[in-house]
Order: C-alpha cells, then sequence, then structure tokens
C-alpha cells in the first residue's frame, strides 16, 4: 500500500519507480482523485459548520418567538446537499483506497532491469552436482516405481494437481518439515506458531493477496480463504497493532498445508509434484525496524539457504529482476535447487523484503526511538517448500536400482532408516 502524501511529495519519482516494473504514469490519475476527495471533505466540512450555525441561529429565533419557517426551510436545503456529500466522501476514499491498493510495491535500487526470469540474476552458487553413472529418474517414475507416489489415487479423489504418498515417502515428507522446523526454532531464532489455514478478506487484503489474485486462490462457501502460505497467517497477527519496539524483530515459523488455484499454469509441470493445488511448507516471517530489514533480508536467505546445505542439495541464489519480482515485494532472494531429473534448477524459496508494504495495509506499527508510531517493515521466506524439498532429495539421493538414499541429517527422523526401497 502506498501513502498518497509520499507520492503527491515527489509523483515524478513515484510514476519512474512505477515505470521499472513496466507501469504507466499513475500520479495524474492518484492525485486528481484525491484531489476530488478532499475538495468533496472540505464542502462537506463547510456545510457541517453551516448546519451548526443555522441550528443557533434556529434556537436562537425559536427563544425569540420569531417564524424559523424560512431558516428550517433552509437547512432542509442544505440537509439534502450534506447527504449527497455523505455518499460521495465515503465512494470516493473507497475508490482511491482500491486504486492505490492495486499498485504494486516499489523495488528496491538494487533490483536489476527485465522483464521476466530470464533477466534474475545469479547471486550465488552451491554445492558440487553429482556425476551419476547410470540414467537419471524424474521424482515421479521414482517415487511410482517405489510403490510409494500415487497419482491416480490422487486423482480418483480430487482430479488433478494432487498427489498420494505412502510408506516412508510419507514419513521422509514428514520428516523434512520436522528437520527445518528444529533448525529455524533451535538455530535461527524462529518462535514455532501454528496458525489458522481459513483467513477473511482483511488477512488477505493484508499481505498483497486479494483484490489482486483472487482467481490464483480457493475461496470456501462462507466466504473465507484458504492460505497460499503461511506468511498471511503469521504476518496478520501483527495487523492493527502498535508493537514495542524493544521487542523487534519477531520471527515466526510454521508448518502447514497450503493451497493455490494455479490459475494460468494450465500445461506447465502437469506431471508430479511440481505444482500442485495443496502443499506442505515452512514459513519464516519477520517483523523489524526499518533499519533492520536489510539486514533482516540476508539473515532468513541464510537461514533458507542452510536447510539445502544441511541437506547437501547443489543450488543457487538469484536476485529476482524487475520484471519477476512479486506484487508486495522491494527485493527478492529465489533460492532454486538442482533437479538432476529435469537437468535444471527449480524455485524451492522465495525471500521478500516488502518493507512497509504490507504494514500500512493492516496498519501494523511500532514504537521508534522517539515513542511515535511507525509502520513495521515486514519480511517473509519459504524455508522451504516441503514437497520440492522431497522431490529435490529424491532426484538427488537416487541410486541405480530406483533405491533413494536416505540424507544423513533425515535419518534421526526416519527412525534410523538410511534407504528407501521398493517393497
Amino acid at each position: 500500500m502506498h501513502d498518497m502524501k509520499n507520492i503527491r511529495d515527489d509523483a515524478e519519482g513515484f510514476d519512474k519507480a512505477l515505470g521499472r516494473r513496466g507501469i504507466v504514469p499513475l500520479s495524474p490519475e492518484l492525485l486528481a482523485l484525491d484531489d476530488e476527495r478532499r475538495a468533496a471533505t472540505a464542502q462537506l466540512q463547510v456545510l457541517q459548520a453551516e448546519r451548526n450555525a443555522l441550528a443557533k441561529r434556529i434556537g436562537e429565533a425559536k427563544r425569540a418567538k420569531v417564524d424559523t419557517a424560512a431558516l428550517e426551510a433552509e437547512g432542509l436545503a442544505l440537509r439534502s446537499k450534506m447527504e449527497a456529500l455523505e455518499a460521495e466522501v465515503p465512494r470516493l476514499e473507497g475508490l482511491l483506497r482500491a486504486t492505490v491498493s492495486a499498485i504494486p510495491n516499489l523495488l528496491d535500487p538494487a533490483v536489476p532491469e527485465g522483464k521476466d526470469e530470464t533477466n534474475n540474476k545469479v547471486v550465488k552458487e552451491w554445492g558440487e552436482k553429482r556425476a551419476f553413472s547410470f540414467s537419471v529418474k524424474q521424482h515421479f517414475e521414482l517415487g511410482e516405481a517405489l510403490g510409494l507416489m500415487d497419482f491416480a489415487g490422487a486423482a480418483k479423489l480430487a482430479g488433478a494437481r494432487f498427489t498420494v504418498l505412502r510408506g516412508a515417502l510419507a514419513r521422509l515428507d514428514r520428516a523434512l518439515g520436522q528437520f527445518m522446523l528444529d533448525v529455524h526454532t533451535t538455530e535461527h531464532g524462529y518462535s514455532e506458531t501454528i496458525v489458522p489455514l481459513l483467513v477473511n478478506d482483511a488477512s488477505m487484503f493484508g499481505t498483497g493477496q486479494l483484490p489482486k489474485f483472487a482467481e490464483d486462490l480457493f475461496q470456501t462457501t462462507d466466504g473465507r480463504w484458504l492460505i497460499p502460505t503461511a506468511e498471511v497467517s503469521l504476518t496478520n497477527l501483527v495487523a492493527g497493532e502498535i508493537l514495542a519496539g524493544a521487542k523487534l524483530p519477531l520471527r515466526l515459523t510454521a508448518l502447514t498445508p497450503c493451497f493455490r488455484s494455479e490459475a494460468g499454469s494450465a500445461g506447465r509441470d502437469v506431471r508430479g509434484m511440481l505444482r500442485q493445488h495443496q502443499f506442505n511448507k515452512v514459513e519464516m516471517v519477520s517483523i523489524t525496524t526499518p533499519e533492520e530489514s536489510e539486514a533482516e533480508h540476508e539473515r532468513m536467505t541464510r537461514a533458507a539457504e542452510t536447510i539445502l546445505e544441511r541437506l547437501e542439495l547443489p543450488y543457487r541464489r538469484m536476485l529476482l529482476c524487475a520484471g519477476d519480482t512479486g506484487f508486495s515485494a522491494a527485493k527478492t532472494y529465489d533460492l532454486e535447487v538442482w533437479v538432476p531429473g529435469q537437468g535444471t534448477y527449480r524455485e524451492i524459496s522465495s525471500c521478500s523484503n516488502t518493507r512497509a508494504f504490507q504494514a500500512r495495509r493492516m496498519s501494523a506499527r511500532y514504537r521508534n526511538a522517539e515513542g511515535k508510531p511507525d509502520f513495521v517493515h515486514t519480511l517473509n521466506g519459504s524455508g522451504v517448500a516441503v514437497g520440492r524439498a522431497l522431490i529435490a532429495v529424491l532426484e538427488n539421493y537416487q541410486n541405480e536400482d530406483g533405491s533413494i538414499t536416505i540424507p544423513v541429517v533425515l535419518r534421526p527422523y526416519m527412525g534410523g532408516q538410511e534407504r528407501i526401497s521398493a517393497a
């Protein structure tokens, strides 16, 4: 969400910043609408003052036993004008809010130029890609051959883009989530949190999913929404709050199912578990001060990287370009894990600094050093996507006989089991 005062103070800078996202200048439209709202508000205030003065005159006339018919007729005319403005001001305020709320965040100067993911910048690469002496398979080939990954059964239950995991693969999926939570809570200072999977309109608006991305979401018959990420629930815990500055940063993490309609992804990643309507993800959220948000962004991304390094999965960190940075983000790092079955890197984590953009939408503030309320900065990141981590483990740890070697760090969560083989 943007502050109209900031737009008014530097309209040219605002338009130039949005231009990096390929958006035409919007300040003339916004300022004209804001001017209309201001004029209507000012006129209403004038009429309210006139009404108060007229009421006083009517009272004085009645006490003096003077005929008040003319004054009361004037009052009726005044009331009619006020009623029109009392409807017009909220309409203009709502229109302005809706217009501003549809505008994405301004980008950090460090974000590279570019229209799409082909212009993202490789910041670092970690790990050596395993050299296989046999023809590697993709995760769905491995899982189905093990008899532990069932797409047909899932389709019978719910349709396409769902998966049933059984036996050791189901346990491996659970092990990955538990491992991630343990690392983030014991080493990175995040507090484990269990949150609702159903949220209201205000929560979806607060983190930027609504109104722009409604088609990507699932809505229930009572008007609530299934979360597309635990970021929604975790971040909105501070909505409407004024936090003590001394209690920041606030770091929260949760392992939840996530639900996405995958609108617009028809024909993409139709096989396997890469793009699902339902998947598990460990989410990290940080609430911090403006002065500390950049350092917190680096810290959060490093926490996600730690998971991949402990699993010994090769990955790279990408700084997203202007055209690929999400609606609410000012700056985003994507972590992409190597999947040898596809012979490419695939996104497994996205860590974003939204600065005060979400905080303004949800009115989340803190008391600064002067004791004055100021907007917090909010950050979110996958720590990491469990299903995609499972894919990466299956493909990177596959053996020629189709079995899967379990990463050393996960074996305590698997009862000491070292390998998954077909029954």
